[in-house]
């Protein structure tokens, strides 16, 4: 496995710590770097990147601007890395399609291993992040009459932070079925990220 990272923050400081600590795993390449919104932006269409590591404040275009324009016109996945936990950096950024949203106190080996996580489709999220989404309401509200016994397994497995794969082992489908239940899922709600469902679940909207 060889992930391929663009680093992007406004601070040169941290964006030079971060090339030297990630490549020190076998398994991470930093292939470019950027220091506002904007150059990110344009190196993910230009260039192949699966995880962009994002700051949230930068200049020209945010970290969540960022995130909605990667995430719509790219098949690269975001991970906010920042020192801002305001609530509304953190709906935004998700709602936007950030598969994690994690601080800049984390150790680098935890960064590292969120950088893995996301590339594997798995949501990650700092304990104190969780907590301001269960705190505050996300729309669209998810019905659970809407949902058959085996969509909310699916859901729940979502919001475990459990990539395709592996809620396809969990629940003992392939994964092309789990693919299928998480469409369904997308199309009964409405929403339109997998993270969004793992947020719906938290909040109690279940």
């Amino acid at each position: 496995m060889n992930i391929k990272v663009l680093i992007c923050d406004d601070d040169k400081l941290i964006r030079e710590s971060l090339k030297i600590l990630l490549p020190l795993d076998s398994e991470i390449t930093v292939v470019s770097e950027a220091c506002n919104g904007l150059e990110a932006i344009e190196i993910c269409k230009n260039t192949k990147v699966d995880v962009a590591l994002l700051d949230i404040r930068m200049p020209k275009v945010n970290g969540v601007e960022a995130v909605k324009k990667i995430v719509s016109e790219t098949n690269t996945k975001c991970l906010i890395l920042t020192t801002f936990d305001e609530e509304k950096y953190v709906n935004e950024a998700l709602r936007y399609g950030a598969k994690g949203y994690i601080l800049k106190n984390n150790s680098p080996e935890q960064i590292i291993n969120a950088i893995k996580s996301v590339y594997n489709d798995t949501i990650v999220m700092n304990e104190n992040i969780l907590g301001k989404i269960r705190g505050n309401e996300v729309e669209p509200k998810i019905s659970s009459g809407k949902f058959t016994e085996r969509e909310v397994e699916i859901i729940k497995a979502i919001a475990e932070g459990l990539s395709n794969k592996e809620v396809g082992k969990k629940l003992f489908i392939s994964d092309g079925t789990a693919r299928n239940y998480i469409t369904t899922i997308l199309d009964k709600t409405g929403l339109e990220h997998r993270t969004q469902i793992a947020i719906q679940y938290l909040k109690g909207n279940i």
